[in-house]
């Protein structure tokens, strides 16, 4: 395939390494409202989605009106933790030097993610990312995860169809979008869930280090200017 190729990563559990802020916010949120703190096993498996979607699976009896005290609770929470002198949430290893080969061979990048938008350009301004990504698209801008609609739209800013893009992520929840809206689909083992559940749910195929993304993207998209998998000891 040639031409217009872009590559659309999920945040949290694929960037960016947000699993204790998570877990630590979610619980000081319940807390705040008297509610007991969910398992941070719980709260791992629904990270993904957007945050009223993970507040009713977490809290499955709460009303309208409970969600959206817990969702205010939980962005004062996180906000909270942030920390002045440097990012609050780790890049995974190798991840920057992931951006930095799909940039170089052409790849666009975008980005599709449950994070609310302020949350999402703190993150990236805080790893010095802003301006790298083409389209961001979050769960203030679309339905959230597993519905089509975030890929969608970043298709439709982008101009690309889904033949020319790739969903990367860590959870269920991206593959089945990836799958709904027509585009490719790679997993991360490094995230929040399992590569069986990601295989499962629609990855073409799960890489287990950063390494491995930019020869997996070119095979999915086009190889020019990326490294083929071949050649990579």
């Amino acid at each position: 395939m040639t031409g217009l190729r872009l590559a659309l990563f999920d945040c949290d559990g694929t960037l960016v390494d947000s699993q204790a802020s998570i877990v630590a916010a979610m619980g000081s949120a319940f807390a705040a409202c008297g509610l007991p703190a969910p398992e941070p096993g719980l709260v791992r498996s629904v990270v993904g989605l957007s945050l009223p979607q993970a507040i009713l699976r977490l809290a499955p009896e709460a009303d309208a009106p409970e969600v959206s005290r817990l969702g205010k609770a939980y962005q004062a929470a996180y906000a909270a933790l942030r920390r002045p002198d440097g990012p609050l949430d780790p890049l995974f290893p190798g991840m920057l030097e992931v951006l930095d080969a799909l940039e170089a061979a052409g790849v666009l990048l975008g980005i599709v993610t449950g994070k609310s938008r302020k949350g999402l350009i703190a993150t990236l301004e805080s790893h010095n990312l802003s301006g790298r990504f083409v389209t961001l698209v979050t769960a203030d801008d679309a339905p959230g995860k597993p519905h089509p609609g975030m890929a969608e739209m970043a298709l439709e800013t982008v101009g690309a169809t889904p033949r020319q893009a790739v969903v990367i992520g860590d959870t269920v929840f991206d593959m089945e979008m990836a799958k709904a809206a027509g585009t490719g689909a790679i997993g991360v083992s490094w995230g929040y869930h399992a590569p069986e559940a990601l295989r499962a749910s629609g990855a073409a195929l799960v890489v287990d280090e950063a390494a491995a993304l930019p020869p997996a993207i070119g095979d999915m998209l086009g190889t020019d200017g990326l490294p083929d998998r071949a050649s990579r000891p």
